[in-house]
């Protein structure tokens, strides 16, 4: 078939469902058994997300080839089941940055270098690069009308001028506010923001409309959008607020699903059976049920550590399970904290705030027998508790101030004087060897595994008898030894720690094995 392109954008305001929209639309392309790739072009001035606030934007998502990306990867990763590239990530910075570098080599000819066409040719080109798949569908950041996106908007209304506007299927996702005094649903905003899509040369096919509430709003406010902006009706879909994002490919198959048949040519109704299963997986109340306890700083922004949530929700379902998270500020937890949960996660994370209360969590949890698993940070804060156990007066990392004698983590080879800077860590998949025996090996059930990375220190070996008189073992190492990959207690019965980020693997119906891990332990320990 001719390769088909879906356009994701958002008019209104940000942060409505954009990369769950473009996301669904995937999933339900591929229960139709169409291949379906994936990308997103963020006008940020950025280039990459690696630099970004995680309290302001989320998560930084990693991919396997180390691109360090926004959130919404890690929608498409799980939701379609495919491992991403950089490819599949595209900021202004970087398109800018490749363009001025280009401009000083020369390679322009003595050409006015302009955002059109220029930046725009860039943005394309970026595009049929990504393209894989019979579909490939490209969400737009931000909103309809912001500055720094213009240039993306124009790009790919020529875009779809170059490939046949019949290949191209523009969705725009609009917010639709219910106003509490007049007691009804306003849609002059989206309205605007569809009238200055249209103001770009771009014709939506489709208008997404987001809600507050799960109530459907009246029928009336889909005719009206219609109406006053020249969609068809079949191509409004209403989505309100769901119990949960694994309902929105039903959600996007039952009312988008027909012009979905016309647009790609594939008239094969989608197999929607595992959807289904996963969202009744999520409403479904449980018999058993366990509360973990994630120990973190940024608590009032939870979308920071998404892909650790997901991951734990993944994996209690698979035990038929409800998970209880309960958000432990690592500034001010105490043991009282750690004792009411049954058992603890430590996730990733940089800079010394709330990290002694990460290192008490550790330290709780060995001495009490707590189940446990540590993430990055979180096993690095591990070895701290242990090597302070095991008598290292003022052990920590030199990330926090620790000198000769009490680094017990320590920068990389060749990483000191760029802490600041982006792009220097280790990211991205790296292999690691586990120990025969170990409760990791038995817990991944093999001793050989890839996981991704996203860190600049490391454990250092020279404290490793400390570190084992506190508690802790070497579990799992590079191939070539040099590195610590994983430490386990011999004495707990769950406490794993890794260096990488298996929350990265996750997915809602293959749930990473860590941790399952964890969730087993977490209901023997409170059926104990």
């Amino acid at each position: 078939m001719t390769k088909k392109y879906i356009f994701v954008t958002g008019g209104v305001l940000s942060g409505v469902g954009k990369g769950i929209t473009a996301a669904s639309i995937g999933a339900v392309l591929q229960a139709k058994g169409l291949s379906v790739s994936v990308q997103k072009c963020d006008p940020y001035l950025n280039v990459d997300a690696g630099l970004l606030n995680p309290k302001e934007h989320g998560e930084c998502f990693v991919t396997k080839d180390g691109a360090e990306t926004d959130l919404d990867l890690g929608h498409y990763e799980r939701f379609l089941d495919l491992e991403l590239t950089w490819k599949n990530t595209t900021l202004s910075g970087r398109l800018l940055r490749d363009l001025i570098a280009d401009e000083r080599a020369g390679k322009f000819g003595g050409q006015t270098v302009q955002l059109v066409p220029h930046l725009t040719n860039a943005i394309k080109k970026s595009i049929h690069e990504a393209a894989e798949g019979d579909v490939h569908i490209v969400e737009i950041g931000g909103t309809v009308g912001d500055y720094e996106g213009l240039s993306f908007i124009e790009a790919i209304r020529d875009f779809s001028q170059e490939v046949g506007r019949d290949n191209c299927l523009f969705v725009h996702v609009v917010y639709v506010p219910f106003l509490e005094a007049s007691q009804e649903y306003k849609t002059k905003p989206a309205q605007n923001a569809m009238a200055e899509l249209r103001s770009f040369g771009i014709m939506p096919d489709v208008v997404a409309v987001r809600t507050e509430g799960h109530d459907k709003p009246p029928r009336s406010v889909g005719e009206k959008i219609a109406i006053s902006s020249g969609v068809r009706p079949e191509g409004i879909i209403m989505m309100p607020n769901v119990n949960t994002v694994y309902e929105v490919p039903l959600t996007v198959a039952r009312d988008l699903g027909p012009m979905l048949s016309e647009f790609t040519g594939v008239t094969t109704e989608p197999d929607l059976t595992r959807w289904k299963n996963l969202a009744t997986r999520d409403t479904t109340d449980y018999a058993r049920e366990v509360t973990v306890g994630l120990v973190a700083k940024y608590i009032d922004n939870t979308d920071t550590y998404l892909s650790v949530t997901e991951a734990l929700k993944s994996a209690a379902w698979a035990e038929n399970c409800e998970v209880n998270i309960r958000w432990i500020n690592s500034e001010t937890a105490s043991d009282d904290d750690f004792a009411k949960v049954d058992a603890v996660l430590v996730p990733g994370g940089f800079g010394s705030r709330g990290v002694e209360g990460k290192i008490a969590a550790a330290m709780y949890c060995l001495e009490h027998n707590k189940p446990y698993l540590g993430i990055c940070l979180g096993m690095q804060t591990a070895v701290i508790a242990a090597a302070r156990r095991g008598g290292v007066d003022g052990a920590n990392s030199e990330e926090f101030g620790a000198g000769q004698g009490a680094n017990v983590i320590y920068l990389m080879d060749g990483q000191a004087g760029k802490e600041s800077t982006g792009g220097t860590m280790r990211l991205g998949d790296y292999p690691a060897v586990l120990k025969e025996g170990s409760l990791v090996a038995k817990t991944y059930g093999t001793t050989e595994v890839t996981e991704r990375h996203r860190h600049r220190y490391e454990v250092n070996k020279d404290f490793a008898q400390a570190i084992e008189q506190g508690g802790l073992v070497i579990s799992g190492t590079s191939p070539d030894g040099r590195l610590v990959e994983f430490v386990e207690s011999p004495h707990c019965d769950y406490f794993i720690a890794t260096q990488a980020h298996p929350e990265f693997k996750s997915r809602p119906f293959r749930p990473h094995p860590l941790f399952s891990g964890l969730i087993r332990a977490a209901v023997l320990a409170r059926n104990a």
